[in-house]
């Protein structure tokens, strides 16, 4: 592929939106050692992605300007580097790439082999790539901070909230934490509440009604897990609502929620507030894409757009309505 040019979206500097992104002609690029490059057929959008455009982790990331954003993917392996040893051209894959060299908004990009899962057959592009970082952090959360058993095989029964269940890191929480036999309780606006409940939830609260807002489990479940994935919401609006040894697991967490972290940690309180960074593991990636194909676990998306209207997927998440996933197809 070397020396062949590829339609790509990048942005040259902080700021901008949608209107910041360019279409430009670039070279496909190679891989290098453990390295697969992919015929991309689908990637999907997340709110980290136009936040890192915005600036909200400059200095340290993207790595460098121009910078072509997005690392959810899905697509056929044309080539591997050296050292390549569990996938071939011609397998399907889906793959999250780094946010510091992001990729994904192009014709062809560059996986790491351990970031990479096969795609079964029964799984399509859109679907597979909606999994990465949203599917990988619900998972991470339930089962690492939460220690929630996705089999089942739990011993007492677990309450859950999930906030701003109806978006794409909430929906798949909501189906993950039902596979772990859990009591969940879940907040979305109000045109979603029927939508959540198709995903599994027991309890759907309108986070705009007063009761919705104060977090309050209409059958007054106290909850031993949040898995917070709304922005906004303070500890005391929290606190009340939680279980003894109650834990808010904060997935977008700011400045304000750190500050929180520290000062329950210094007071050794029972009840904790606990900021999930996502640790990217192709095994877990690989788990997600089984339950897809096994029908425990679905990939709902909000809409799709062309590679040459991406603008258009990068406004609808900077909306922050989405229900589900955006998928950007080449």
């Amino acid at each position: 592929m070397a020396g062949r040019l590829m339609h790509a979206v990048q942005y040259h500097g902080y700021g901008g939106g949608p209107a910041g992104l360019k279409h430009v002609e670039v070279p496909v690029p190679t891989p290098k050692k453990d390295e697969l490059l992919l015929k991309l057929e689908a990637t999907s959008l997340n709110p980290v992605d136009w936040k890192i455009q915005k600036g909200i982790l400059r200095p340290i990331l993207p790595r460098k300007f121009p910078h072509i954003p997005v690392t959810d993917v899905a697509g056929e392996v044309v080539e591997v580097g050296p050292g390549v040893k569990s996938f071939k051209a011609g397998d399907k894959v889906v793959a999250v790439l780094s946010h510091a060299d992001g990729g994904g908004l192009a014709e062809f990009a560059v996986a790491k082999e351990r970031l990479t899962a096969a795609r079964p057959a029964e799984v399509s592009a859109a679907e597979g790539a909606g999994l990465p970082i949203a599917g990988l952090t619900a998972h991470q959360a339930l089962t690492q901070s939460a220690g929630i058993k996705l089999d089942g095989s739990g011993q007492q029964k677990t309450n859950i909230l999930i906030t701003a269940a109806s978006g794409g890191v909430g929906h798949y929480a909501v189906q993950l934490a039902k596979l772990g036999n859990t009591h969940v309780t879940a907040t979305c606006g109000a045109r979603n509440i029927d939508f959540v409940k198709s995903l599994g939830a027991d309890e759907v609260l309108d986070y705009k009604t007063p009761d919705g807002a104060a977090l309050k489990s209409p059958s007054g479940q106290k909850y031993d897990f949040v898995i917070h994935c709304a922005t906004g919401i303070p500890w005391s609006t929290f606190e009340p609502n939680l279980s003894a040894n109650g834990k808010v697991l904060d997935l977008t967490p700011g400045l304000g929620a750190m500050m929180t972290f520290a000062l329950k940690k210094l007071t050794f309180s029972k009840k904790q507030l606990l900021p999930v960074l996502l640790s990217a593991k192709g095994e877990n990636l690989d788990y997600l894409a089984k339950l897809v194909k096994e029908g425990k676990l679905k990939t709902v998306i909000d809409s799709k757009h062309p590679l040459s209207k991406a603008e258009d997927a990068w406004a609808k998440s900077i909306g922050g309505h989405a229900t589900g996933k955006i998928i950007v197809e080449p």
